[in-house]
């Protein structure tokens, strides 16, 4: 079993240094092995290192500040031109950004998925500061970097929750 499912925190706190590439890569790779609603893959991952864009993008939402301090951000976004299923695109979205989060987790590095669809005022937002195509609908903030802070998961499993059907 995959012990990053039981690693993985939300990290807002990061160290200044960059992440290597060949990391960004693995993330990005993680990310586009998810699977999809028939395979239609709708995803593309707008990855920003530009500390002014960085700046505009944790404005974007009440609680996207911790963004400023990353040294990068990753925002997944629909291409609403790829669609078969468009009815779960940000389903197809949600997995992939998953993904990232647990192989953030992998590499010891810290990540927190910060919201941007459905919210139509922060999804504007994005997409003017990324000067986004408008087939392109965006549906997150992954603010990651090397962690400046130590968190450790909660245990969750309520067995209250857990319901068998024999």
């Amino acid at each position: 079993m995959s012990q990053e499912i039981f690693k993985r925190v939300s990290i807002r706190k990061f160290e200044s240094r960059p992440v290597e590439s060949s990391k960004l890569e693995k993330i990005l790779r993680a990310a586009m092995a998810a699977p999809s609603a028939g395979n239609q893959q709708p995803w593309e991952f707008y990855v920003v290192t530009n500390q002014a864009k960085i700046k505009e993008l944790a404005q974007c939402s009440p609680y996207s500040g911790c963004a400023a301090n990353a040294p990068v951000l990753i925002v997944p976004c629909v291409n609403q031109s790829k669609l078969k299923f468009p009815e779960l695109d940000e389903i197809d979205l949600a997995i992939a950004t998953q993904n990232i989060l647990l192989e953030i987790t992998a590499l010891d590095l810290g990540g927190v998925w910060l919201a941007v669809a459905p919210f139509t005022d922060r999804m504007q937002k994005v997409s003017q500061i990324l000067e986004l195509d408008d087939n392109l609908k965006p549906f997150a903030i992954v603010a990651l970097g090397y962690p400046a802070e130590n968190k450790t998961q909660q245990d969750r499993f309520d067995e209250a929750k857990v319901h068998y059907v024999e």
